[in-house]
C-alpha cells in the first residue's frame, strides 16, 4: 500500500482528463460484468513507466476521433481489490502494472501489458491503442 499523499497526484493525471476511478470490487464489477460498448481500462501504477509511458500514452490515444466510450482507472498498491477484480477480467494473463486494457462488450479485445510499455514512448502507446480502437470502436 502507497501513501495517499504520494499516490493522488498520479491518481488525479487520469481521472481529470475523464477517466473514471474503481476503487472497490464491487465497482469493478457493475461496469464490467455486463458491460456494453467500449471501455479502456488503465491499471495505474506509481512506476516511472507509468508516469513517462502509460498514462501519457492512455491520454495521448483517447483524444481522436474513435475512442472507447468509457474510459476508467484503477491504482495497483492502493485500490489493491479493485485492482485484482479488474485482473480476473484479464485471464489468462498475469497481473502487470501498469497495464491497458480495452473491453468490447465484456470481452477483452485488446491488452497491452507492462512489458509492452515500459521503455516505449507514450506516443508508440497512443498508436497501438488508436489502432485497436479503429478496429473495436
Amino acid at each position: 500500500m502507497y501513501p495517499i499523499a504520494l499516490t493522488t497526484p498520479m491518481a488525479q493525471d487520469l481521472t481529470d482528463f475523464g477517466f473514471e476511478a474503481l476503487s472497490t470490487p464491487a465497482e469493478v464489477e457493475q461496469v464490467l460484468e455486463n458491460q456494453e460498448g467500449t471501455a479502456l481500462v488503465v491499471i495505474n501504477s506509481v512506476c516511472g513507466c507509468a508516469a513517462a509511458m502509460a498514462r501519457p500514452g492512455a491520454k495521448l490515444s483517447v483524444q481522436g476521433e474513435k475512442r472507447p466510450a468509457k474510459l476508467y482507472t484503477v491504482f495497483a498498491g492502493v485500490d489493491t481489490e479493485a485492482t485484482q477484480k479488474v485482473r480476473e477480467f484479464l485471464a489468462p494473463y498475469p497481473p502487470s502494472s501498469p497495464a491497458i486494457a480495452l473491453f468490447k462488450d465484456g470481452k477483452l479485445v485488446h491488452f497491452l501489458e507492462r512489458r509492452h510499455i515500459e521503455g516505449r514512448p507514450a506516443q508508440i502507446i497512443a498508436e497501438n491503442l488508436k489502432s485497436a480502437f479503429e478496429t473495436y470502436c
